[in-house]
């Protein structure tokens, strides 16, 4: 069925006031002066005049009285904030759990930073593995979790050596127990954007975890993969990481992140 040239019309509009839009908060800081904005979305002045105009109306963009340079308005701010507040991150990494356990066949956690602890807010489990003992509302350590270290990977110095000043008890004879190593083991994991807990929190499971960043670009929640070192061998781990890593960053992406 044909849409009919008025629907067509509207369609095209919207989409062009969306481009404008959507420069404007890509570019901001920049001189938008309706001349420089019109060549960067490529329509006329007049067009970008008159779809911006009810945009301005909207709050959505604010025009400079004296430079007449084109910015975000509040009406902007509003809706990321009506965002924001419906956000759960729950519902928002359900998928991507879901996804990921399917992929790699092993139990996947998800988990939020409450200091000093991490607590565990979701579990997906595959039914023909082995089950894993950790239970949504538990607490757990930093330093000897693969997603505690994924988070405190990310925290400001200050926080890591308030962790390292408050102790780090020994669960396994894995498990890391002094500063210098904790901190060169942070400085990896940073690096490769994953974290491993070899054994240190449960002697026969390894887990592989991967930061998840918030609009602000700050890690207060984390997903991890875990099984037994029979099914996640070391070699199997490097398979691993990165795919932690990407569903992870799919739930940051759609926490409102912009890495």
């Amino acid at each position: 069925m044909t849409e009919p040239p008025a629907e067509r019309n509207r369609s095209a509009s919207l989409r062009r006031a969306l481009a404008v839009l959507g420069h404007v908060r890509d570019h901001t800081g920049a001189d938008l002066s309706l001349t420089r904005l019109a060549e960067a979305v490529g329509m006329s002045k007049s067009t970008v005049l008159r779809i911006a105009t009810p945009l301005v109306e909207a709050g959505l963009l604010v025009r400079d009285r004296r430079s007449g340079a084109y910015r975000l308005g509040p009406g902007a701010l509003h809706l990321g904030q009506a965002y924001l507040a419906k956000l759960d991150l729950r519902a928002i990494a359900a998928e991507e759990s879901h996804r990921l356990m399917v992929e790699v066949s092993e139990t996947v956690h998800l988990v939020i930073y409450d200091p000093p602890d991490i607590v565990y807010i979701d579990k997906v489990e595959n039914a023909t593995n082995v089950r894993m003992a950790s239970r949504i509302g538990s607490r757990a350590p930093l330093h000897c979790t693969a997603v505690g270290k994924a988070i405190l990977a990310w925290q400001p110095d200050h926080v890591v050596e308030e962790v390292v000043a408050g102790g780090l008890p020994t669960v396994t004879r894995h498990t890391i127990t002094d500063g210098a190593s904790l901190r060169a083991e942070l400085g990896r994991i940073r690096q490769r954007g994953y974290a491993v807990d070899d054994r240190e929190n449960e002697p026969e499971v390894r887990c592989v975890g991967a930061p998840i960043f918030n609009q602000a670009n700050t890690v207060t929640s984390a997903i991890s993969v875990s099984g037994l070192t029979s099914r996640i061998t070391a070699a199997r781990v490097r398979t691993l990481g990165p795919q932690v890593a990407e569903a992870a960053l799919r739930i940051s992406r759609k926490l409102g992140s912009t890495r």
